[in-house]
């Protein structure tokens, strides 16, 4: 299993979101009518991850400050908006979560963040960052008491017995990008954590007109798949160069779906190997056809695969739309397929696919609504509620059960 996993995303008033807690297993599929929200949690890493590698300031400035990113909703404009997550990214403790949390005001603009760890030696950092100042606390703690505490702990409180270190950084910058560079690692190590995971997170969406251009070929070895798949070309020829097995099972995973393609190849279109293409040979044709002559389809499924076949792939993966352009019967072996990869990275996944969902297990369904006010309600119903429900449909497939209303999430 991945050593890297996230447990639980909190969040409020960010967009859609006004208040969800969403638990996270391996894989989650989000399922749910056109504005229900599922864009808007896959954003919310996007927009963590941006902070990470340029500052909150900026990022905010990108998306229209403040005010376009809250929710609008209600009465009244809120007058914050928080993220959280939960979950694994250091040596931690068995049952002792890591945590991060960022708190960003409005009138004046100010953000607050906290980061929590646990180190094996029982030790709970706390490091907060509050105002133009970071504080980093540390104490020792018994194993019952902090594997007990499983509510998220307040923005401000001081759960530390003394004092460890302090610095001044600026007040719109953010802890995620500053804290990891400065010279104290001791005190930097939780924000590093945290950074480092969050910098890598993906959002992949197969840009359909780049991944059938020829791409540069890479000569360090194995590059990984672009977030675009704009190097898709690159990334299959150095698999098959690198990783013989893996290159056989996606071939053969790519026949068994497109059934007028008997093997993928490549070509050199400049010459002197300097950039490839993919070509496919096709059932009853007598030249290879070029990704640039196949269909969306075709090359949105190898682009997906691809991603599924990486071999270093980051602690989260989140895929829009995973099911656009695919005939149905892909989808049986892409749900395995995100299953396998799961292993390496965790999955947060958006459809509205009903014959997708078919093929889902219960824990790996979030039924996204919209309640009145605009607000999404992520996940809907439990999936304790969803067992509850499969079981008394005696074993319905979840995509004919969602597409009749009966687990909500209207189309």
């Amino acid at each position: 299993m991945a050593e890297q996993r996230l447990s639980e995303l909190r969040v409020e008033n960010f967009r859609s979101l006004r208040q969800i807690t969403m638990p996270l297993g391996p894989v989650n599929v989000l399922v749910g009518p056109n504005g229900a929200g599922k864009t808007n949690v896959l954003k919310v890493f996007d927009f963590l991850a941006d902070i990470v590698r340029t500052d909150l300031e900026p990022v905010l400035a990108a998306r229209g400050g403040f005010d376009e990113l809250v929710f609008r909703g209600g009465a009244e404009r809120p007058g914050h908006l928080l993220i959280g997550i939960k979950g694994a990214w250091s040596t931690s403790l068995a049952g002792a979560p890591d945590e991060y949390v960022l708190k960003i005001t409005n009138t004046p603009l100010a953000r607050e963040e906290v980061f929590r760890s646990a180190d094996v030696q029982h030790r709970l950092r706390t490091i907060t960052v509050e105002g133009t100042r970071a504080k980093a606390q540390l104490r020792t703690v018994g194993e019952g008491e902090f594997e007990s505490r499983s509510e998220w702990p307040p923005l401000g409180v001081d759960t530390a017995d003394r004092k460890s270190d302090e610095v001044g950084i600026q007040p719109l910058s953010s802890g995620l990008s500053t804290l990891p560079r400065l010279a104290e690692k001791k005190f930097s190590m939780a924000p590093t954590l945290v950074a480092d995971m969050l910098r890598a997170f993906r959002v992949f969406d197969v840009d359909v007109s780049k991944a059938s251009l020829p791409s540069r070929v890479h000569r360090g070895g194995q590059e990984p798949i672009a977030d675009n798949a704009a190097n898709l070309a690159a990334f299959l020829l150095a698999l098959r160069n690198s990783d013989e097995d893996a290159w056989s099972r996606l071939q053969a995973d790519a026949v068994e779906a497109l059934p007028q393609v008997e093997s993928l190849d490549f070509e050199y279109p400049s010459g002197g190997a300097h950039s490839v293409v993919v070509v496919l040979r096709e059932r009853g044709l007598r030249e290879p056809t070029s990704l640039l002559d196949a269909s969306y389809g075709t090359i949105r499924l190898l682009g997906l695969l691809a991603m599924l076949y990486d071999p270093a792939p980051p602690a989260l993966t989140c895929v829009e739309e995973i099911d656009h352009g695919l005939h149905p019967q892909a989808l049986e072996l892409l749900v395995e397929r995100v299953r396998e990869a799961s292993e390496k990275t965790q999955f947060i996944i958006a459809t509205h696919s009903p014959a997708l969902a078919d093929r889902l297990k219960p824990e790996e369904i979030v039924i996204c609504e919209r309640g009145d006010d605009g607000s999404s309600l992520i996940p809907a119903i439990s999936t304790v509620k969803v067992e509850e429900i499969v079981r008394a449909s005696e074993g319905l497939p979840l995509g004919e059960l969602w597409f009749s209303g009966v687990l909500g999430g209207d189309l």
